[in-house]
């Protein structure tokens, strides 16, 4: 039910879309206000934006979540910085009201933790970066030294968990009003919101309804360089983040050389061969004071250089042999005395035993952030240097904090913006053709109505005004084609298949009648074989074969089992004595004749059925090998035997004992099943024969009644 036109939401979009945004910036701006006023724990500065979220999805709830920061980054230029984290909550908003998550309470619960870690725990990550260890003057500060000081956490995480804390205080009522104000407004204007915003997927009735008659006038090529602009912002993303890596590695290059040419000259002026005697005596060791001098001589011509040490490396920890006293206050340790292993280097540990050498390593402890060099001097025993790095950590992380949290943060929106555009006008549009497009595709002619599969075409109405939809009518025009094509072309084939099956048939039955003794055995064989297989089928015997299609096909190969006999002469074919050996060997070779016409029928009749000449090929060349491999023609054995054949086996030999030919008479029903009961296992399968004597007698009388009739 229609409750509006869409035509005045389309000449006032724009208009209307801005006060809802502004709304949302309001709904934003004056809550926290009030809060800072009143000297509240809580910021209450993201219920607009969670509210533009539910309403109008992604689009609004970055723009109202941005828009805030912007605002207040006029007198304070750094809360710009946190509009990332503003956008970020926006579009997990737009998220959870996509997928149902503020329908239950669970969901809910979901969507304040989410929140909370954006707010909280970035937020914090972010202040760290921005402004250093300092608990600073926020809402959470006082929090942050409590934990600080009662347990024992450092404070950067002191900090973390009391923002992480106090946001989800914050967010538990910024969700709590959210819902209250999305539930508060009328139906009529939350679809009006969502529509405006296209935050309903293309399949809405009304949404194509009313586009439907619009001409064509966006071109695609428009959209394509829109995404290429957002390319070009993303590569541009990529380089930046790039060259920053590169210069840092660079940076970072430039330390360790010093490092290693504090290493190296401090090498120099250590004589290796006396570092037991210096480690044993300490600084009354010969010497020892010299070396100890030249130490700090190398220190203080490298500034950056925070600590220098010599160290032997042992099971029990590190053994001082010297050690400089640094500038920060810390005094050195005296020669002789163990120190505990740092755990930033217990993985260097099985290295450092042996007196390799090892990479640099980057340590951030209560020593501050330090690049340490080891270089090996002899045996466990290493000269090691601590070179600060705080240069291109403090002064860079600010830099690049900064930038991304901008850069992101525009890009965010630029790009909800364009993905709008993209999802709707290009991706929506081509996902839907394509899969109606494979549906019709790969299930005409497998038992599904074409009309329901064309209808699934048709039915998506697509009007995106551009090249799409011009796509759109030459997939439909196809589908139509394509389906009147293939229904006539069923048709001459279904005809084509049925003059090809009576002809083989046929010319079964002619090469049946030149044998005087046989009489309708091919038809009679067909029956029993599909006799058999369906008792087969019945037993649950060969379930991955026994189907019901293959069961007729099956039937229809059957009349072909004995089509080599054309081969044979006829003084052999119908001779009433018995063949003499020369002759039996011809007579064998009607299995090998017929496999090859049929297989010329295959090859020069590719759009025949396959499966129909394959089973018709395997019955022909096959059904004359028996079970123990004692058969023809090429006495193969057991389950070797096609099962196609198998079958064959048995029900050719029961009509050939049951029949009356020109050098035998018909045996009785209970002499030719004596003969298959003893055959089992040696000449036939035994599952089959246990199949066949269980309709045997019902098949006998069957085919008695009809040669009476």
């Amino acid at each position: 039910m229609k409750e509006w036109t869409y035509k005045p939401i389309k000449r006032n979009r724009f208009f209307m879309a801005a006060i809802i945004v502004f709304l949302a910036f309001l709904l934003n701006y004056i809550p926290s206000k009030i809060a800072l006023a009143l000297n509240m724990p809580v910021f209450l500065d993201s219920i607009g934006t969670v509210v533009a979220g539910m309403l109008g999805g992604n689009l609004p709830a970055v723009i109202a979540g941005f828009c805030g920061n912007a605002v207040n980054g006029i007198s304070d230029i750094p809360t710009l910085y946190y509009g990332v984290i503003s956008i970020m909550i926006g579009s997990m908003a737009a998220i959870f009201q996509r997928n149902g998550f503020f329908k239950n309470i669970g969901g809910v619960l979901a969507a304040i933790l989410v929140f909370s870690l954006l707010g909280g725990g970035l937020g914090s990550i972010l202040t760290y970066f921005l402004y250093g260890y300092d608990f600073g003057e926020g809402i959470s500060a006082p929090f942050a030294l409590w934990i600080y000081g009662h347990l024992g956490f450092s404070k950067f995480f002191s900090q973390l968990c009391a923002d992480i804390i106090i946001d989800v205080f914050d967010k538990s009522i910024v969700v709590a009003c959210s819902l209250l104000l999305y539930h508060a407004i009328p139906k009529k204007s939350r679809r009006l919101a969502k529509y405006l915003f296209l935050f309903f997927p293309d399949s809405d009735d009304e949404y194509r309804t009313a586009r439907r008659d619009r001409d064509i006038r966006r071109s695609l090529i428009k959209k394509v360089v829109v995404m290429v602009i957002v390319a070009e912002i993303l590569l541009g993303t990529l380089a930046s983040v790039t060259g920053f890596v590169l210069y840092r590695q660079v940076a970072i290059s430039k330390f360790i050389g010093m490092a290693n040419g504090v290493t190296k000259a401090a090498s120099v002026v250590i004589d290796s061969e006396r570092l037991e005697e210096f480690l044993e005596k300490g600084r009354a060791a010969e010497g020892y004071a010299e070396i100890e001098k030249n130490l700090y001589k190398i220190k203080e011509s490298f500034p950056q250089t925070m600590y220098l040490y010599v160290y032997k490396i042992a099971e029990d920890g590190c053994h001082v042999v010297f050690d400089l006293d640094s500038e920060g206050g810390v005094e050195a340790s005296q020669p002789g005395e163990i120190m505990d292993f740092d755990p930033t280097f217990v993985p260097y540990l099985p290295k450092l035993f042996k007196g390799e050498e090892i990479e640099p390593i980057m340590s951030d402890d209560q020593f501050g952030k330090l690049l340490t060099v080891y270089k090996p001097l002899k045996g466990s025993t290493y000269v090691a240097a601590d070179i600060t790095i705080s240069e291109i950590t403090a002064d860079e992380a600010k830099f690049v904090v900064k930038l991304l949290s901008m850069f992101f943060g525009l890009s965010i929106i630029i790009m909800s913006v364009v993905l709008e555009f993209v999802n709707r006008g290009i991706v929506y549009p081509v996902n839907r053709m394509a899969a109606a497009s494979i549906q019709f595709a790969y299930n005409l002619g497998h038992g599904v109505d074409p009309k329901q599969l064309l209808k699934g075409i048709t039915d998506l109405k697509i009007h995106t005004f551009d090249e799409i939809e011009y796509l759109y009518k030459a997939i439909m025009k196809m589908g139509g084609d394509s389906m009147d094509y293939i229904d006539q072309l069923h048709k001459q084939t279904e005809r084509i298949m049925r003059m090809q099956e009576e002809i083989i048939v046929n010319f079964a039955e002619m090469v049946e009648a030149r044998d005087i003794s046989t009489g309708n055995h091919v038809k009679k064989t067909a029956f029993y074989v599909e006799a058999i297989a369906k008792e087969l089928q019945k037993e649950g015997k060969f379930k991955d074969i026994l189907t019901d299609s293959y069961i007729k096909v099956l039937k229809r190969s059957a009349p072909l089992h004995d089509i080599g006999k054309i081969a044979i002469s006829d003084l052999i074919l119908n001779k009433p004595g018995r063949f003499t050996d020369e002759e039996f060997k011809i007579m064998q070779s009607h299995t090998t004749e017929g496999k090859n016409i049929l297989t010329r029928i295959e090859m020069n009749a590719s759009d025949m059925d396959e499966g129909y000449l394959k089973e018709s090929i395997e019955m022909a060349n096959f059904h004359h090998e028996k079970w123990d491999g004692t058969g023809y023609p090429n006495k193969i054995k057991g389950e070797e035997i096609p099962l196609a054949a198998r079958i064959m086996a048995v029900a050719d030999v029961f009509d050939a004992l049951v029949a009356e030919r020109v050098y035998k008479k018909s045996f009785p029903y209970e002499k030719a099943m004596e003969i298959i009961t003893e055959g089992s296992g040696k000449a036939f399968d035994p599952v089959v024969v246990e199949a066949f004597t269980r309709i045997s007698k019902e098949l006998y009388d069957e085919r008695t009644r009809l040669n009476k009739e």
